[in-house]
């Protein structure tokens, strides 16, 4: 056997294996898909966007809670 045939066959040998792997590959992707069943959405919350108004009211309430921890030590 030639020096290019061997290289022939090594390439082919290489393809059909690529070839296999990839088949089981996907086919246990499938099987795996299969057993989970229908995928379920889950629901979008909707962020809410902070008013200056609502900001300034946090910081208040963030201040004053930190003075109360102050004062009970």
């Amino acid at each position: 056997m030639s020096h290019a045939s061997m290289l022939k066959a090594r390439r082919q040998h290489q393809k059909t294996i690529k070839l296999l792997e990839g088949a089981a590959k996907q086919a246990k992707r499938l099987a795996k898909q299969a057993l989970a069943g229908p995928a379920v959405k889950r629901e979008k919350v909707k962020k809410v966007k902070l008013t200056k108004e609502n900001l300034g009211t946090q910081d208040a309430e963030k201040s004053s809670a930190g003075a109360d921890k102050k004062r009970a030590v």
